[in-house]
């Protein structure tokens, strides 16, 4: 411990991103980022901002980019907030919004940066536990809370709830703030943003790091009526007025407005995702039903800690989570064609070899 700390520093458990390893010939599977990069015209409204105007800064309400999304949603842009990746939307959320007497309630098996925000803000939480298929119970939800949040598909095992069930919990708590964490909607599931209208608490939180290719670039926004929104830029505006530079705005602006690319390569993972998933069953593994753009698979006889070091060793990433119940599972993200065959071919070989023995 450095004595130049902090107090509060000492009480950390920083969220572990996934390895970004330097290594030739590498399947990188393991941090669920896009196969096939950025929109054509996303790289090219990013490639004509970089020029002179960049010695301005940029638009601190991102207006542009707020509108276009809310028009697609049939909303005002005063009831749309953006950041710098999704990450630090929810940042700004846990401060503004999640903060209370009473716990924060998520998942014991979800996104690990909540817990770690909880920490660094000082945040009351309590994990309900998945069931027995790995999924979230909304009727475990119904206990005293300050406020919920759920990712929706859940991340890492990429099950998805209904728009019912996702009506349901923040009809449940309309005296609490419901945050539903969209990174991986566009994969299969069913958008909570038509709920927003006629429920005031809800706040609903997406990123174009996923199904936009975007990671790169970090953009993030939440929806929600207007007093979440006044309470997330009034955090925004307390830590830094200028989150998205102007690279960002102009190419998140071309992207969102790219329909055509993005619905398309979204099919396109998806359907990977399911001749995957099939190859993968018939080689024993199991797989949670998936709405993502990843899977999560056990295998029957082989631990997941020993096929995730197998892979490395040939080149081919993998996320495997040391954590109970979930410590047999690979997250697998999807690739292209050509990445998931050779992941194929890599499992083909390690499960013809003797398993390992510690």
């Amino acid at each position: 411990m450095s004595r130049y700390w902090s107090p509060v520093v000492e009480t950390l458990q920083p969220y572990v991103a996934g390895e970004q390893p330097r290594m030739e010939n590498l399947v990188k599977l393991n941090t669920n980022e896009h196969p096939y990069g950025p929109s054509p015209h996303a790289l090219a409204a990013i490639t004509a901002a970089a020029s002179r105007s960049l010695r301005l800064y940029p638009d601190p309400s991102a207006l542009a980019l707020r509108t276009a999304i809310a028009e697609s949603y049939g909303l005002s842009p005063e009831e749309v907030f953006v950041g710098n990746g999704s990450d630090e939307v929810l940042a700004h959320t846990f401060q503004a919004l999640l903060k209370h007497d009473a716990p924060l309630l998520f998942p014991d098996i979800s996104y690990s940066f909540y817990p770690a925000y909880c920490r660094l803000y000082g945040i009351a939480f309590e994990q309900i536990a998945l069931d027995e298929n790995l999924a979230v119970q909304i009727a475990d939800y119904r206990r005293p809370s300050g406020a919920i949040i759920l990712p929706n598909p859940n991340a890492p095992t990429g099950i998805a709830l209904g728009l019912d069930q996702i009506e349901r919990l923040v009809a449940d708590h309309p005296d609490q703030p419901v945050v539903i964490d969209e990174a991986y909607v566009d994969f299969g599931a069913q958008s909570a943003v038509s709920l927003v209208r006629n429920h005031p608490n809800l706040l609903v939180v997406q990123t174009f790091s996923k199904s936009r290719g975007l990671a790169g670039l970090r953009i993030g926004f939440a929806i929600g009526q207007r007093p979440l929104m006044e309470a997330l830029e009034r955090v925004k505006d307390s830590f830094n007025s200028y989150p998205l530079d102007r690279l960002a705005q102009e190419g998140g602006l071309a992207a969102w407005q790219d329909r055509d690319w993005f619905e398309q390569h979204c099919e396109m993972i998806v359907q990977t995702r399911e001749r995957l998933s099939a190859t993968l069953g018939s080689l024993g593994f199991h797989i949670l039903p998936s709405s993502a753009n990843f899977v999560f698979a056990a295998h029957a006889t082989r631990s997941g800690a020993e096929l995730a070091a197998a892979l490395k060793a040939r080149a081919i990433l993998v996320r495997h989570f040391n954590k109970p119940r979930i410590d047999n599972y690979l997250r697998i993200s999807i690739g292209t064609d050509a990445e998931c065959e050779r992941l194929v071919e890599a499992l083909e070989a390690i499960l013809t070899d003797e398993p390992t023995t510690a």
